[in-house]
């Protein structure tokens, strides 16, 4: 499972729980700055990026729906989270000269432009960096999903999961210190493992188009632009 040097065109998937960094709730003004900074590092190397966010710093459906909410609600809750989520994006990215556009799946003209992913191709091709928010735009889909989904659909080469950790391990390594890294996978030992990588919509969506997905620490500053430059750091599943 050699890793490419060098990626033209990359979807970022960034968790709602990465922008809140050690807040436990909401948006951290530095971390979605960091975050930006990153984007624009890639972005000025000439490299095509668009970017999936989550919604789970605000919002999380599937605790709602542990407490009684119905499921669909919910989840539509968690969608205009997103939304929130990238709005604040494009506004760190606005303030560091970079162009970006927020394309939701979910239409709100006044905010968004709506999803169409001939648009979302011509403004990467025209060097904007596309935020992509509302998930798919329906409940009982993941925003992992709706990554795996426009990767596909605009033609990314692979799917950047930023997380805080550095990879994939076999348990969790902020609870078991034995914990050990995997430095590459198959989709099937994902699966098979029941690792919580992406839900398994998303990891059969990349299997059947042979996407890979590069999941890396987003903490670590330079971290994105080193994945993208072909650099061996994070697991690679493909």
């Amino acid at each position: 499972m050699e890793r490419r040097k060098g990626f033209h065109r990359v979807i970022l998937k960034v968790s709602g729980e990465a922008l809140m960094g050690d807040k436990g709730y909401g948006i951290d003004p530095v971390v979605i700055d960091s975050v930006a900074g990153e984007i624009k590092e890639v972005h000025e190397m000439g490299v095509e990026i668009a970017v999936v966010i989550g919604g789970g710093n605000i919002f999380r459906g599937l605790a709602a729906t542990a407490i009684g909410m119905e499921r669909a609600s919910a989840d539509y809750m968690g969608m205009l989270a997103t939304v929130l989520n990238a709005l604040a994006l494009q506004d760190a990215l606005d303030k560091k000269g970079v162009v970006t556009r927020v394309q939701s799946a979910i239409e709100m003209r006044a905010l968004a432009e709506p999803y169409i992913r001939r648009r979302a191709i011509r403004h990467l091709e025209k060097k904007r960096v596309v935020i992509f928010a509302a998930g798919t735009g329906n409940p009982y889909f993941s925003t992992d999903t709706a990554a795996a989904l426009r990767a596909i659909e605009i033609g990314a080469e692979v799917i950047l999961k930023g997380t805080k950790v550095d990879g994939v391990y076999d348990a969790d390594p902020m609870t078991h210190k034995s914990a050990v890294k995997f430095e590459s996978l198959s989709y099937l030992e994902v699966l098979q493992r029941g690792l919580k990588v992406m839900d398994a919509t998303a990891i059969s969506l990349c299997k059947d188009n042979n996407l890979p997905i590069i999941v890396f620490n987003l903490r670590d500053k330079g971290n994105v632009k080193r994945v993208v430059m072909g650099e061996e750091i994070g697991t690679l599943i493909n």
